[in-house]
């Protein structure tokens, strides 16, 4: 094997082998389908960096179509957010389109399947059918309207159309096989009727599209190669594959090439929830101020933050394409970050919490402006000039009254360098009322060959520029906040998250505009805020120099490693620790079993209904996994959860198993 090849990753060897059997490369063809009914986050990068990567590598477009289906849920401000993010960090599309623009289409191919006998609409209620689709392991039965006639199919779609009926009464449904064996076969819903307006098409339409109808041909009419997609839509490729085999046969020559589903693995990240409920109850409870507040992790509030678009490329790239889920530790992207900015940044001086440093033997009204480098890693940056006069500001943690020999920054009787600038020693102090130093007295020299250890940043008083300073940390003090069986994620909200300041700057940055990014010296990244003025600047903290959380962690995760156990570790999700728990549920002790039992039952406060679906689908031999499911539902059922088509399902399924554990725990619902 080849260098090259071993470096592919598992899609590019799938669109290698693709182009082996004979697929012409210029019949490449990807896309990125949001759904515009919120905001971006650093989840998506991979979605769209697989995607717009694979475009760029062979030289393919990439179309960014919206898959706005619903129009309960979506609205232009969505769809004007996405295109900004995914421009932002430097992606081109070859072409902005909308499931909307098929509606006539997927109509009208509806149509024909109707005179094909292989769609027909039903008029039962959701849980009536529901019951009639069986279980996993038992077969679903016809219904009463299974096999209308052709012509009652085609008349009563017809009046769906021109809005004869009202929401719920009537849906459009494949005809299928109600025994097949993977339950999305069961006759699928096609259309529902929704009287609502559509931020694109207005009241043209009152009936909708599902997502696997729209889905699957929106990628056939746009000719897409490969459609990409997350671990989640796995059991969706055997429905997604026969509804384009239907279509195929309407346009073979218009439109020749059947689309390819593959899956992926999700982008997960450790301090970080990625769960859009949460995220909104961050928003609506004021932990944050809004979707682009620097500490939440939309595309959005990364920029506003200092965040590249290349850093996140290069961290989309670094992580690279899994087939199973896991957990990134959110140090890599800042990693990435710091290298970014390392390589671009020009470097300042600020200082964030100053105290005064008087130089007595440097003459009173002298200024001098001494030439600084702007970044030592880029040799096209050039210098600056900063003024220096004989009262500065420096960090209060740079000086201390008295210090071992190990401190290197200023003390009494002590030398140290000032950066691009003298070498200057401790004398004296002053201190206030309480105590506090107010002032300390230093003298200079100018030779600045003096071998000294220490080198501080500093701000002339008289030059330097009021600042607001927001310094930012992680959101959550855990690395898995919402993955613990008896907390709440908000529980682990970090109270230092943001802290403000007001610093002193050296006058350079007077003109500073939104969103220029420097490192102030010694201290970290910043970046200028949108909330800056002419009166008023104000800078972000994008990252640190160094991960102050390196040290941090292993004490911190000590006392916890030692008392929660192996299974339960902090990084992984609240439904992946259910399923665990439960595969060996029913070979425990009964003792055990409630304890592990009102564990499951703690962790389903964690969960949500979209998380805890697919496990519907277990296989009936893995009944310890498919108790655990039900406890996590009955939770869900008393926080609200409706019974819909699938909960009956699951519940009906259990209710006839021959497990007493399984059955008892369905009856409790």
């Amino acid at each position: 094997m080849s260098e090259e090849s071993k470096s592919l990753n598992f899609i590019e060897h799938i669109i290698e082998e693709d182009l082996a059997n004979g697929l012409k490369k210029e019949a490449l063809r990807f896309r990125f389908p949001p759904e515009p009914n919120g905001y971006l986050h650093i989840g998506h990068t991979k979605a769209i960096g697989i995607s717009f990567g694979l475009g760029e590598k062979y030289n393919a477009p990439v179309n960014l179509r919206f898959d706005d289906t619903n129009p309960a849920k979506e609205e232009q401000e969505y769809v004007d957010a996405i295109k900004e993010d995914i421009s932002w960090l430097g992606y081109k599309w070859a072409n902005e389109l909308y499931s909307s623009d098929y509606f006539q289409q997927l109509y009208d191919w509806a149509v024909l399947l109707i005179k094909e006998g292989k769609a027909y609409v039903d008029s039962q209620s959701s849980e009536a059918m529901a019951e009639q689709k069986g279980t996993p392991t038992q077969p679903g039965i016809d219904g009463p309207y299974r096999n209308r006639s052709i012509e009652e199919n085609l008349d009563l779609f017809q009046r769906m159309k021109d809005g004869e009926f009202n929401e719920g009464t009537h849906v459009l449904r494949a005809k299928i096989d109600m025994q097949h064996p993977n339950m999305l076969m069961r006759d699928p819903l096609m259309y529902r009727i929704l009287k609502k307006a559509h931020h694109r098409t207005g009241t043209d339409w009152c009936i909708y599209p599902m997502y696997d109808w729209t889905h699957g041909e929106s990628d056939y009419i746009e000719q897409i190669s490969h459609s990409l997609c997350s671990l989640e839509f796995k059991p969706h490729r055997e429905l997604y594959d026969w509804f384009k085999d239907q279509v195929y046969k309407y346009q073979p020559e218009a439109l020749p090439m059947l689309p390819k589903q593959r899956e992926f693995a999700r982008l997960n990240l450790s301090y970080t929830i990625m769960s859009k409920r949460k995220l909104l109850k961050l928003v609506e409870e004021k932990i944050v101020s809004g979707w682009d507040d620097p500490r939440m992790p939309t595309i959005s509030g990364l920029r506003r933050r200092g965040y590249t678009p290349n850093s996140i490329r290069k961290f989309v790239e670094t992580v690279g394409v899994a087939k199973r889920d896991n957990v990134i530790d959110v140090a890599l992207l800042e990693f990435c970050i710091r290298e970014d900015l390392n390589k671009t940044a020009p470097r300042v001086m600020a200082v964030l919490d100053p105290v005064k440093v008087v130089i007595t033997n440097y003459p009173e009204n002298k200024v001098e402006w001494l030439e600084a480098e702007n970044n030592q890693e880029d040799e096209s940056a050039g210098f600056r000039k900063v003024p220096f006069s004989r009262e500065i500001y420096i960090e209060k943690d740079d000086f201390k009254e008295q210090a071992g020999n190990k401190y290197f920054r200023l003390t009494l009787g002590k030398q140290v360098r000032l950066k691009n600038a003298y070498i200057i020693k401790g004398e004296s102090v002053v201190k206030d009322n309480q105590g506090h130093i107010t002032e300390i007295h230093c003298t200079y020299t100018e030779d600045t060959s003096i071998k000294v250890k220490g080198t501080l940043h500093w701000v002339s008083i008289s030059h330097a520029i009021k600042a607001e300073v927001r310094e930012y940390d992680r959101l959550f003090l855990d690395e898995a906040p919402d993955a613990h069986p008896d907390k709440d994620f908000m529980d682990f909200i970090n109270p230092e998250s943001l802290k403000i300041v007001e610093a002193y700057v050296e006058p350079s940055l007077a003109d500073a505009k939104v969103g220029d990014r420097f490192q102030f010296q010694r201290l970290g990244y910043f970046n200028v805020d949108n909330d800056t003025t002419s009166e008023k600047l104000i800078f972000n903290k994008t990252v640190g120099l160094k991960d102050s959380w390196a040290k941090q962690q292993p004490a911190q995760n000590k006392n916890q490693n030692q008392q929660q156990p192996k299974q339960n570790i902090p990084q992984r999700k609240a439904i992946d620790v259910i399923q665990q728990l439960g595969k060996k549920y029913t070979n425990l002790p009964e003792a055990k079993q409630q304890k592990v039992k009102a564990e499951i039952l703690e962790l389903a406060n964690k969960v949500s209904y979209e998380e805890l679906e697919p496990l519907f689908n277990t296989a009936v031999k893995k009944v310890g996994t498919r108790i655990a499911a039900m406890l996590a539902l009955s939770v869900l059922i008393k926080n609200g959860q409706e019974k819909n088509s699938a909960v009956v399902e699951f519940i009906e399924k259990a209710l006839d198993d021959k497990n007493e554990l399984l059955v008892a725990e369905a009856k409790a619902i």
